[in-house]
């Protein structure tokens, strides 16, 4: 005798943490008028019975816990047996309680010290080190934006070895969806040197202004296929800027099916990117929410 159809869901955090808390789950048949209701507290998996298995075990899963965004997949049951789920949620992010920051004494020693050569950020104008990310600690969506790009730069090797980050010598201003910095034309070489491995892809830079006493010198995004890093770079009579910024518009529905993003209009917030680098890249920019 063929074993019951089960479903074993494992709902976790970008992390691979349970929620911990209770969810409300609906399971839509695609070809029947049924559903199946669940109502529980996820401290680990656990199993729904009660389903048909294949060939007519296609289901729809909505999931809406209250700390994470609602979700919705589809799966399909076997004939018999288990059928395994595993979910991940992103954060509900008006429902994040705080922000679990680094000191500047955890940040990495090359973030550190490009915050010692960063006197001049707009705004922070005669800060460094310590005292300019203190500064900028006060805006968390810019300290959020800063991270996550710098872990992304530091994860994004060039052709010859070396990364994004470690060609940027100054930060000159920093926001929460982007920064912009002094760096070498080399970066800009080696960036389109790295296309022919297919790092890296010319880019629109139409929405890329140029700052003043500047002009375009290209623009080139990385092939992730969710969170791609775009180097916008501008051509001056001293030096050159880059306007580095991480791609996130509508990628966090399709990362994790999410039905809704929780800021409707603002597609690039930093904390969306930062789950997307954590449960989807498995890049850490090292901080986390408490919800």
């Amino acid at each position: 005798m063929a074993n019951e159809p089960l479903l074993k869901l494992t709902l976790v955090d970008v992390y691979g943490n349970p929620l911990n808390e209770k969810v409300y789950i609906i399971l839509r048949h695609q070809g029947l008028f049924e559903v199946v209701k669940v109502n529980r507290l996820v401290k680990s998996w656990f199993q729904i019975a009660g389903l048909r298995g294949s060939p007519q075990g296609r289901y729809k899963v909505e999931i809406d816990p209250p700390s994470y965004q609602y979700v919705s997949q589809f799966v399909n049951i076997a004939s018999s047996g288990i059928t395994n789920l595993e979910i991940k949620f992103p954060v509900e992010l008006k429902k994040i309680a705080s922000i679990n920051f680094p000191t500047y004494a955890q940040l990495s020693a090359e973030l550190r010290t490009l915050l010692e050569n960063s006197g001049n950020v707009k705004g922070f104008e005669g800060l460094t080190g310590k005292n300019l990310y203190d500064a900028i600690g006060k805006d968390d969506i810019r300290r959020a934006g800063l991270l996550n790009i710098a872990a992304k730069t530091q994860n994004t090797v060039l052709t010859g070895g070396k990364t994004v980050f470690s060609a940027i010598t100054e930060l000159v201003d920093i926001r929460g969806d982007r920064f912009f910095a002094i760096v070498p034309q080399q970066l800009r070489d080696d960036t389109k040197n790295s296309m022919a491995t297919g790092l890296f892809h010319d880019a629109p830079s139409l929405l890329h202004r140029p700052r003043d006493g500047y002009v375009h010198a290209g623009s080139y995004k990385t092939k992730d296929h969710y969170g791609n890093l775009q180097l916008t770079f501008f051509a001056g009579q001293e030096n050159w800027v880059a306007d580095i910024d991480i791609d996130d518009a509508a990628e966090i529905e399709h990362i994790f099916q999410v039905i809704n993003n929780a800021l409707p209009g603002r597609d690039t917030h930093p904390y969306n990117v930062q789950e997307n680098l954590v449960g989807y890249q498995h890049i850490d920019p090292g901080y986390s929410f408490e919800v």
